[in-house]
């Protein structure tokens, strides 16, 4: 650890997953060593991440063994995952002894937070990054099948899920009550889900987009999409699941003579059935493979919109990378996407059910004239929200020089 800058540790249980979350702490990390001696552990690493921390020389704590959450419903029973991830988190190369060393602590949530909260020393200045509270114990959204069938009674998963849900609720609410604590949600909406479900006021940090990733030239790069040259298409970005609207978006797009291009993967059952779904609605669909950001930023660039009728996603990038690329983001007037899209000025928001408005704003993304303005204003949009990984870092650095105990 440097002499002469303060020690942060920035965590994150699992960043092998490489979603909106993952991609987000990983472009931060290289804009935080102006200020930290910066280290990163995590139970579940990936190549993104050990190549940034060699590149700048930022300590990497991992386990010998990758950590897997278990998900049986006896795990869930006995909130297995807390117990797990804190064993591994301690077997994380030395991470304990260490912990006591470092002056400052950047916590992202997801699976195995909780227990690492636990462990940081009382005394030490600690900002956590929520996320979203967690979905599958304060809501059903996760709960649900393709078709947004409860995948088993309500009363059922309740009781499955009472153990992790208690301490969820504790682990945050004691976290809230230290001395030089802060918790800060990625968006308006996940703000006033914090409030609702832990009883904790907090300001809130949007992601950020790196526009060297998500660029609007990559006329060098072929688009993956096998019939891009013959077919007039959208995109939509998530993993399949009713959450992330992914049968609705294809009932949407039924009359409209547009494929759909999917992006994100899910379970192979939860995509048989999507593209089972795009055959009874005569959408032609195309399973995207894992792409490169060049491979995506094409795939965008090159669509009519980027669409999305996700449930309560708490921010989602999704928006912001089309901005980026220069494509029109159609999202559904729902959840974070509030705080990204201004509607008839850099995009549409569209009320889930008001068909007809979607496909008016499909129409209107064709228009020239229209992705110009709103190519224009989207990308004045991530200068006004600040979304940079530089402007993001110091955001979180403000954050945590507010709670050092020297202020």
């Amino acid at each position: 650890m440097s002499e002469t800058k303060p020690a942060l540790l920035v965590a994150k249980g699992v960043i092998s997953r490489m979603g909106g979350a993952e991609r987000d702490l990983i472009r931060r990390l290289p804009h935080l060593t102006k200020y930290y001696d910066v280290s990163v552990a995590t139970l579940s690493s990936c190549e993104e991440l050990e190549s940034v921390c060699t590149n700048h020389g930022i300590d990497l704590y991992k386990p010998d063994r990758e950590w897997v959450p278990p998900n049986s419903s006896i795990a869930q029973i006995f909130d297995m995952v807390h117990t797990s991830s804190k064993n591994a988190w301690i077997k994380c190369q030395n991470l304990i002894n260490k912990l006591k060393d470092f002056d400052y602590f950047h916590v992202v949530s997801g699976d195995g937070y909780l227990a690492l909260l636990q462990l940081i020393p009382p005394d030490k200045p600690a900002h956590l990054y929520l996320l979203e509270p967690h979905r599958g114990y304060h809501e059903d959204s996760l709960h649900r099948g393709m078709y947004g069938n409860l995948r088993r009674p309500k009363i059922i998963t309740s009781f499955l899920l009472a153990k992790g849900r208690r301490n969820d609720l504790r682990i945050v609410k004691q976290f809230s009550q230290r001395r030089n604590t802060q918790i800060s949600g990625n968006s308006s909406y996940t703000a006033s889900r914090i409030k609702q479900v832990y009883q904790v006021d907090c300001e809130f940090i949007h992601p950020c987009v790196d526009s060297s990733e998500y660029s609007e030239d990559v006329s060098k790069t072929k688009n993956p999409y096998p019939n891009s040259a013959s077919k007039t298409y959208v995109s939509t970005i998530g993993i399949a699941s009713w959450a992330k609207g992914s049968m609705e978006v294809i009932s949407m797009l039924s009359g409209t003579d547009l494929s759909l291009v999917h992006v994100g993967g899910g379970h192979s059952k939860d995509i048989e059935t999507l593209v089972q779904h795009a055959a009874n609605n005569a959408v032609d669909i195309w399973i995207a493979p894992k792409l490169t950001s060049n491979e995506l930023s094409r795939l965008i660039k090159d669509s009519v919109a980027v669409v999305s009728m996700a449930h309560k996603e708490p921010f989602g990038l999704t928006p912001i990378e089309a901005f980026s690329v220069g494509t029109p983001a159609i999202f559904v007037e729902d959840g974070g996407f509030i705080d990204s899209i201004i509607d008839h000025e850099c995009g549409r928001l569209i009320p889930r059910t008001a068909i007809q408005e979607w496909h008016a704003a499909l129409h209107q993304a064709k228009i020239q004239a229209n992705r110009q303005t709103w190519a224009k204003n989207g990308r004045q949009r991530i200068i006004d929200l600040k979304l940079s990984p530089t402007e993001q870092a110091e955001k979180v650095h403000t954050i945590l020089q507010s709670i050092s105990p020297t202020k």
